[in-house]
Order: structure tokens, then sequence, then C-alpha cells
């Protein structure tokens, strides 16, 4: 099988072109959609560096070429329908012109509006983050995490001891929901303590994604 011939199962459209989709290979979440035509792919594909066609310019680029927020493709997959790629990559800066971590910046809320604000993000756990985070900087009246985070290091870490016995001993001699409920409080309280220590979650997915390879 040759380097190449995977692209043939490649669907491009009338313009030669090709959706690309770019997910973060540690946390899952979605970048940026961009487009590529068959040069780009192949070049993606050798290179290991994020490939893309620009339709206002009509031109190849490769992305960080100008910013140097480049992306460093770990996989490349195809969808059923050969007709959308999706690239993970691990991003180096904001994925998107604008400064922004990803290129979804606007929500749409239930009443039609729109708000610009930074995404979360689409793990739980970096979702469940950047709220502590919020809880942090806001540090809205009677929040526990407030109260947490007050206590400073050294509480938070013991309290972070207290969690993990607790999940041992549900894991030992109790149920299923048990479990999953000292679990729960488990992460919460690891996550309240990387806060308070200024480690970002990121941190944590970069080198659970360098232990995995």
């Amino acid at each position: 099988m040759s380097e190449t011939s995977w692209l043939e199962a490649v669907r491009f459209g009338a313009d030669g072109l090709v959706p690309v989709v770019a997910q973060e290979s540690s946390s899952g979440d979605v970048l940026m959609l961009a487009f590529a035509n068959r040069e780009a792919l192949e070049r993606t594909a050798a290179t290991g560096q994020a490939h893309y066609y620009s339709r206002s310019r009509a031109a190849l680029w490769r992305k960080g070429q100008s910013s140097g927020h480049e992306q460093a493709v770990r996989e490349i997959r195809i969808d059923c329908d050969g007709d959308t790629i999706l690239y993970r990559v691990d991003q180096t800066g904001p994925a998107c012109h604008t400064g922004t971590r990803t290129c979804f910046s606007t929500a749409v809320q239930s009443d039609g509006r729109t708000t610009s604000s930074e995404d979360p993000g689409a793990h739980l756990l970096t979702r469940l983050a950047a709220t502590i985070a919020a809880r942090a900087a806001e540090r809205p009246v009677d929040s526990y995490t407030v109260k947490l985070l007050d206590r400073g290091v050294p509480k938070i870490s013991q309290k972070v001891g207290e969690e993990a016995i607790e999940t041992v001993v549900a894991a030992n001699v109790e149920g299923p929901e048990r479990l999953a409920s000292e679990a729960a409080d488990l992460l919460f309280h690891l996550l309240v303590l990387l806060e308070a220590r200024g480690v970002p979650l990121d941190a944590v997915w970069k080198e659970l994604t360098r232990r995995s390879r």
C-alpha cells in the first residue's frame, strides 16, 4: 500500500476541497474547522504539521506558519462517508486567529441571543476546572469552592487524602453507586487542589498523553 493510497478514500467536493476538523489530542476539545485539498492532506501526512487550503486566498497554508501557533498532528481520521477529515493535534498557543483557545467562542443562548466567551472545553473535567477557576476569581458568597481555596494548600491536600481513603474503602466494601460518588468527590477536590497550586488541568492532560504514547 502506497503512502498516499488512503487519499483514495477521501471524497473531495466539486471544488477539490474537504472539510477538516481539528481536535486537541489531550482534551478532546474541538479547536477549529478549515478545508484541505489533496496536497494539503499529503503535506500533513508527510510532515506531521497541519496543512490546510485557504478558500479566501486560494492558497495552501500551514497552521502557525506566521503566528507560531502550530498544530502537530498525532492522528488523521476519515469519517464514514469519506467527506470529512479529523486531525487530532497538539496545539501550540491559541487555535483561533482572534487569540482565543478555540474558534468557538460565541455561545447561543436559549432566547436566541449570542454571547462571546472563551470556550470552557468539551470534557466534563475541563469544564469543571473552568468553573472552579471562575469561583476563585469571582469569589461568590457561600461558595464551597471559595471556602476550600481560602483554607490553603495544606488543608485542601488533607481533604484530597480523606477523599482518596473514602474512595478506596468504597471500592473494597461498598456498592458501585457509592464508589462512583466517592470518586466524584475525589476528582472535584483534586481539581480544587490543582487550582490552588496554579497547575492547569491541561498540564495533567499533556502528561497523561505523554505516558500513553
